[in-house]
């Protein structure tokens, strides 16, 4: 089969006028309708508009292969066309388009069309080519100089081939590379040759594993690994990559392989490349102590929990604007004052129906998706209902985290013993019946009767231990409500010293409700200026992050402080913590009182001394700000 054997000459459009990517992607659709390649041209569309929606597939230099694979492809087919002008195709070097090849493939079906489209991804990358076939007059010349093309390309592959199997290039260097794309269609092979081609001209020994549609081929060996300078791995799929362990590797994207070989290439051979460590367990744990993979564990499931924190807290943070614009706070009842944030139509739909059901999801997904890197899918719905079981009991944050990584060993534990009594033939029922069944069973049952009677007894003896404290020193007192405020941001401590605050409006005493209000607005404060000031501390995701925490603090929403001390505890909660206390102690030395139980700077109007209370709050947060920019490390991306 020939590239022209999938390419008929009326799905060829030269010099065809296109306002749009768009109008690109459905003029091409016509054209491959036209060769009788399609049995439903809407479905096809709307396979190629989901993989452009996937990332462009306009590789640069005025080239664009969009492609799709679905049912409603007959058989592979090939359509092709020219573009007056270019148009602009979201293309990776930002470049208009002005030749543009579209592929359709079958679901099922053999893998000699896709060897064929592959080699056209390859020829490509030969400029001589992509110019001839944009001067091309007619359909006729067209076909022709991918005739002309295609040939040398069969002649150059069979030269190979019938080559002896000794290294053919002289150059000292060895430089490997791996290429794979989610169709495994055409980048996976642009890529391979731009890489091959690249390393070629420099004189250098080159190899090139490509992991398409096909299957992987020209696998890399061991004994190549282990000579290399280094491995290129250019892919927007999964790689096998335990067997790089010890070999300096770069990892990227399919497309910085098309359009970056020599850079690629350069870092390999200049020794910058890093040195890649497997992600293999055991060998974590008897070199790390199991530090890494908790981290990676921990780390999965802050980053899902990340947007139900911001996107629920700022939505509370606008109703308690909302009512704080609609009352005068000094006129409201104690029971009205409880409820601030809830008090108009408004604002209950943002915090008690949207917001707060949003956040209600942060410990369960916090906790799922801990269970979920450690067990895969089936952790995911154990780990759920651990952190559901935590978030509506007494353990908060503490709970939901360990209930994360409970339920994912649990699951593990379950996969082994499973494997053992349950015969292969019933491998089906394991995912969907024996894991979340029992796995919901034992998790429920260790929450229930070991985590959170535990925490309970904490929490009880806190209360205690704090009501045997309000007849001392008011800003020691202010240091500890406030300090606690900081420790588990929403767990037991944080829930005692609330509760405690909250009593004490009850009893009068409006000074301690002000210290533990101000300790909970601190962590988030801090961590907000900290990723302003100390920016080299924080990675990119949690820089963008970072300033919503302003909001949240500034609405006593300590939760949002949670993705970042959940990240790096050892240093981010002792900083939020001293933040805390000084601000709790100065808020008690300048006699701040406070008599409603929360609302943050909503509720500012009716804070005793509120100027002096503002000085507090901004000593702590800078305090607590400077205290993570000396003992956080310098992230590394």
């Amino acid at each position: 089969m020939k590239i022209t054997d999938l390419l008929a000459k009326e799905s060829i459009g030269l010099s065809v006028k296109v306002k749009d990517k768009n109008e690109t992607l459905s003029r091409m659709a016509d054209l491959m309708d036209r060769s009788g390649k399609l049995s439903d041209k809407k479905l096809y569309l709307e396979a190629v508009e989901a993989r452009e929606a996937e990332g462009t597939t306009g590789v640069g230099g005025g080239i664009a292969i969009p492609h799709g694979r679905c049912s409603g492809v007959k058989e592979a087919g090939l359509a092709a066309m020219t573009i007056d002008g270019g148009v602009d195709y979201e293309s990776l070097d930002g470049n208009p388009v002005d030749l543009a090849f579209m592929i359709a493939a079958p679901e099922s079906s053999g893998n000699v069309h896709l060897e064929i489209l592959s080699k056209l991804a390859m020829m490509l990358m030969d400029e001589k080519f992509v110019t001839d076939l944009k001067a091309a007059k007619d359909a006729e010349e067209f076909l022709a100089v991918i005739d002309k093309a295609e040939s040398a390309k069969d002649e150059e592959t069979a030269k190979k081939e019938t080559a002896p199997v000794t290294d053919v290039l002289t150059g000292e260097h060895l430089v490997l590379a791996v290429t794979a794309c989610p169709t495994g269609i055409a980048h996976t092979y642009m890529a391979a040759e731009a890489i091959e081609k690249a390393a070629k001209a420099r004189g250098y020994q080159v190899k090139v594993e490509t992991r398409g549609s096909g299957g992987a081929k020209n696998i890399l060996t061991a004994e190549e690994i282990a000579r290399a300078d280094g491995v290129i791995v250019a892919a927007d799929t999964n790689v096998p990559m335990d067997r790089f362990d010890g070999v300096k590797v770069i990892e990227c994207q399919v497309s910085k392989g098309i359009n970056k070989p020599n850079e690629l290439i350069d870092s390999i051979i200049s020794g910058e490349a890093p040195v890649y460590k497997a992600s293999n367990v055991k060998k974590e744990v008897s070199n790390e102590g199991g530090g890494h993979s908790i981290y990676k564990h921990l780390m999965n499931g802050v980053s899902h929990m990340l947007p139900f924190v911001v996107g629920g807290g700022i939505l509370i943070a606008l109703a308690f604007l909302i009512d704080g614009l609609a009352f005068d706070i000094n006129s409201l009842t104690a029971e009205q004052r409880a409820n601030f944030g809830q008090l108009t139509a408004l604002s209950n739909l943002l915090k008690g129906q949207i917001g707060g059901v949003a956040f209600g999801f942060m410990l369960p997904i916090l906790s799922g998706f801990i269970a979920m890197s450690i067990a895969d899918r089936p952790g995911l719905a154990v780990g759920f209902v651990g952190g559901a079981i935590a978030a509506s009991g007494k353990s908060g944050f503490l709970g939901a985290l360990a209930a994360g990584f409970l339920a994912g060993y649990l699951v593990n534990y379950l996969k082994k013993v499973s494997d053992k009594v349950i015969p292969d033939s019933l491998d089906g029922i394991k995912p969907v019946l024996i894991y979340p069944l029992f796995g919901m069973l034992l998790i429920g049952l260790a929450m229930i009767f070991v985590i959170e009677p535990v925490v309970g007894a904490l929490n009880t003896w806190l209360n205690n231990a704090l009501g045997s404290l309000s007849g001392a020193n008011s800003i020691v007192l202010g240091i500890i409500v406030a300090g606690m405020m900081a420790i588990d941001m929403g767990g037991p401590f944080n829930k005692a010293a609330y509760v405690f605050g909250v009593a004490s409006i009850a009893a009068g005493n409006y000074n301690i409700m002000a210290a533990v209000m101000i300790g909970g607005m601190v962590p988030p404060c801090a961590i907000a200026l900290a990723t302003i000031l100390f920016k080299n501390k924080f990675t990119e995701s949690e820089r963008k992050s970072g300033p919503t925490n302003f909001i949240m603090g500034l609405s006593f929403i300590t939760e949002g402080a949670i993705p970042f001390a959940a990240a790096d505890p050892l240093h981010v909660l002792p900083s939020c913590i001293a933040g805390s206390a000084l601000a709790g102690a100065l808020s008690m030395a300048f006699n701040c009182t406070l008599m409603a139980p929360h609302g943050g700077i909503f509720v500012f109007p009716v804070v005793g001394n509120p100027i002096m209370y503002v000085v507090a709050l901004i000593a702590g947060t800078v305090l607590g700000a400077v205290l993570l920019g000396v003992l956080k490390k310098d992230v590394k991306e």
